[in-house]
């Protein structure tokens, strides 16, 4: 009997040891492969790339870098797709004519290249192609200048520009090539090619068709240690200007404290610069207002500062080498001496709330995503509307659908005032055109012209910013009603001329 009890005691005292064994041995194998598993990831987040191909300064062709960056490469090529909201996009074969929504447009551009062709935007693998397609190219002379934003033409400027340093050559390059006719301007950008990194090096010539080589990787990102950097020499000479004005600029924190020292050396964003700032720089090289027409090279207006009346105040002082004050052309109708706002997305993304509590460009519409264990921005540009989830709902944690409606709100509120705007101009338009037939000479419209010219700007300066107010609310709709405003009082103005002369 003992001996049966001493027999079960043993195998239940080996079936014990046997369990502990094989559950140690279970959990030593789970906390090893949660170990190994811990390591290769972090291994993988310090190593995100596996480097294949070596690519330099040359190399402008992208697909050369997806080679390296091929989560990247797959964002940036969707920029094909079509993206689409209430107040943007376009489809992928027949960009919408702004004029069919803004009828007033084709009036206030009159005798102007917008008024032959004034398309919505498409994604940037288009930024090219729309260029060299549109009919303000096509039938209107136009300058290489126009090229500085629509493809990666760093390596021309390098190889027309004369200078010691690389930065001397690119400034050199950068106004020869502005001062050419567009037509020439491209073929000499087609002429410098791409550095083909498979090959060894040598000039690629384009084998692809029109457009399909716009703004690059090499734009925006540093080949040999990928960080990001501004490239443009317009962007460059106009954060410059920016920095030595007296203009508080405190959603740039980096240009208040170079103010601070003793400013021996040019405020350089590519040394200076927070990397968040950077994440707007980058956009900022082209989102922007600047002058690009054949009187002179480009620049950007930021002498004063970045509102729209500081901007117009750079304008209204700058001459022409020939003399003349600036402007961009005289209207068809009025003989008026206008100005042509291009997107002033950074301008207007500078005086709203996101600006100001720190939220960058990319923050919204290259909103980090997780693939595996790597976060990677989003190279598939495109408006927050389209990725809420992403772009909004990390800071704001309320439903899309509220979201959607408050941005519905501003957006409808913007495009009222728009409309308002518009219809004020056209007054404004109608007025001193009935004084000119009226008889009134050019000395007694003349303070109708400037009031022309004080109202258009505004309405164009919102107009032609892509965020339908987005980006500032306030600002822009104070920029909306100082439109109507000047426009009425053009109204009144060239109105009680044609009165004093019944």
């Amino acid at each position: 009997m003992n001996l049966d009890i001493n027999n079960s005691q043993k195998k239940r005292k080996w079936t014990v040891y046997g369990t502990v064994l094989v559950l140690t041995s279970i959990a030593t194998l789970v906390v090893s492969w949660l170990l190994i598993t811990i390591f290769e990831h972090k291994e993988e987040a310090k190593n995100p790339y596996l480097k294949l191909v070596n690519v330099s300064e040359e190399t402008t062709d992208p697909q050369y870098w997806g080679m390296n960056w091929a989560r990247e490469y797959d964002g940036y090529k969707r920029t094909v797709e079509p993206s689409k909201t209430n107040f943007g996009g376009g489809d992928a074969v027949t960009p919408h004519e702004k004029a069919e929504t803004y009828p007033w447009l084709t009036r206030m551009f009159a005798g102007y290249a917008f008024s032959l062709d004034y398309r919505d935007r498409r994604g940037h693998a288009y930024m090219l192609l729309d260029q060299e397609k549109t009919r303000r190219v096509t039938e209107k002379p136009q300058t290489g200048a126009c090229l500085h934003c629509h493809t990666s033409v760093m390596p021309t400027y390098r190889r027309l520009g004369d200078g010691n340093t690389d930065w001397e050559k690119i400034v050199s390059g950068f106004s020869k090539l502005g001062a050419m006719p567009y037509q020439l301007a491209h073929e000499e950008v087609v002429k410098t090619g791409s550095n083909n990194p498979m090959t060894g090096g040598g000039a690629q010539k384009f084998e692809h068709e029109e457009g399909s080589h716009p703004v690059s990787c090499v734009d925006c990102h540093d080949p040999k240690s990928m960080q990001l950097r501004v490239t443009r020499p317009g962007f460059i000479l106009g954060i410059q200007a920016l920095a030595n004005s007296n203009e508080p600029v405190p959603h740039l924190p980096s240009i208040e404290q170079w103010r601070k020292g003793d400013r021996h050396e040019a405020y350089n964003p590519n040394v200076d610069a927070s990397r968040q700032e950077m994440r707007s720089y980058v956009c900022g090289q082209c989102h922007v207002e600047y002058y690009c027409g054949p009187k002179t090279t480009l620049f950007f207006p930021w002498n004063n500062g970045l509102k729209v009346e500081e901007i117009e105040s750079m304008y209204d002082q700058y001459k022409f080498p020939d003399g003349h004050r600036f402007f961009d052309w005289k209207h068809q109708e009025t003989g008026a001496e206008l100005l042509k706002a291009q997107h002033p997305e950074f301008e207007t993304w500078s005086q709203g709330i996101h600006a100001r509590s720190g939220v960058a460009c990319a923050d919204c519409h290259m909103p980090y995503l997780r693939e595996g264990a790597m976060k990677v921005s989003d190279h598939w540009v495109r408006s927050p509307l389209l990725m809420i989830n992403r772009s909004c709902q990390t800071c704001h944690p309320y439903d899309e659908s509220q979201l959607k409606a408050r941005v519905a709100t501003i957006q409808n509120r913007n495009f009222e005032l728009l409309q308002r705007s518009g219809a004020a101009l056209t007054d404004l338009l109608n007025a001193i055109n009935q004084a000119k037939k009226d008889g009134a000479s050019d000395a007694q419209i003349h303070d109708a012209q400037e009031l022309q010219r004080k109202a258009q700007w505004r309405l164009d300066f919102v107009a032609a910013e892509n965020s339908m107010g987005f980006h500032a609310p306030q600002e822009s709709a104070r920029i909306l009603g100082e439109s109507i405003d000047y426009a009425r009082q053009g109204q009144i103005l060239a109105t009680q001329w044609q009165k004093n002369t019944q």
